[in-house]
């Protein structure tokens, strides 16, 4: 059987060493034109390939990230898996970003940079204490959970939102549309954290920022689509906003007359909030490809339901 690698070839290098290390009985390939399409089994890509019927026997296609909503619109032959990288490399990239971004908001970093532009010294008072902070954070999947567990080393008050009951120590948990918008009711800080589906569409819009208490800052490292963009820019507009902290947008890249590049209260940083690092993910993909030969669900397993349009 083969394992078919459509990502670059630098990183394939790094994937093709740890297979041929740590993996046997699995055929490594980045070369279209030497396999055999009825070999594949397996492939690992960032964008759906449009010749997936080609083979008759593929089992699983892996997404190279963590982001899945590019296979949304039906490219996937039925009964074909879909599994998204599930990685610490990843994982500890996304915490990085969330811990930066909720600190530099908390610290006022986006005014001093503006009124460093201006040429401005001027203190912002008085410096709100963590403990009288409250950051909450929608989705609390892997990526949620690690960042929550590190954000309490700064003393924050946490809250998280998902759509089924959580429970996580020294976070107050809330879930369904009426927890949402309880949650958002009391918030100073909001981290985006969700995956694109039918129902995270859009849900950055103007009703939930009117739901958010007046001086909230936002913090979006989820996907661009789920950004209502001329809301934010009027919810920072009128002040109720009081300040963006943006890695996605829609589209990539913001057209560049775009309001939002030159807002004095929004940072921008280019999707850059984690990028898969090639040694940890092969690893990672090896044990997921173990499992699924045991018969077992491989982590990272994605419900194709969600993906509807």
């Amino acid at each position: 059987m083969t394992f078919l690698f459509l990502c670059d070839a630098e990183r394939g290098a790094v994937f093709a060493r740890a297979f041929a290390e740590h993996l046997h009985g699995v055929r490594f390939s980045m070369d279209l034109d030497v396999v055999d399409p009825n070999d594949v089994r397996y492939i690992m890509t960032w964008k759906p390939p449009k010749d997936l019927a080609r083979y008759p026997n593929l089992d699983a296609v892996f997404c190279i990230g963590a982001g899945v909503d590019q296979f949304s619109n039906g490219s996937l032959p039925y009964g074909v898996k879909l599994i998204r990288m599930v990685d610490e490399g990843i994982t500890r990239m996304v915490v990085e970003y969330v811990v930066m971004a909720v600190l530099s908001l908390h610290r006022n970093l986006h005014v001093y940079i503006d009124q460093q532009r201006r040429r401005l010294w001027r203190e912002v008072v008085p410096q709100a204490q963590p403990a009288d902070r409250r950051v909450s954070i929608l989705g609390i999947g892997v990526l949620g959970q690690a960042a929550l567990a590190k954000l309490q080393d700064f003393g924050f008050k946490l809250s998280a939102w998902s759509r089924s009951a959580r429970s996580i120590d020294g976070v107050e948990c809330f879930r369904g549309q009426d927890g949402l918008y309880e949650m958002l009711g009391a918030t100073d800080i909001l981290v985006c954290l969700l995956p694109l589906t039918s129902e995270t569409r859009g849900i950055l819009n103007e009703r939930l920022f009117s739901a958010l208490p007046r001086g909230t800052s936002i913090v979006h490292a989820g996907r661009g689509r789920q950004l209502d963009s001329d809301a934010l820019v009027a919810a920072l507009d009128t002040g109720h906003l009081s300040g963006a902290f943006l890695d996605v947008a829609d589209p990539e890249p913001l057209p560049s007359d775009h309001p939002l590049w030159r807002h004095p209260k929004v940072i921008i940083t280019p999707h850059i909030a984690a990028i898969t690092q090639p040694a940890s993910a092969a690893m990672t993909t090896i044990e997921n490809l173990k499992l699924l030969q045991a018969g077992r669900a491989p982590i990272g397993l994605v419900d194709r339901e969600d993906f509807s349009s």
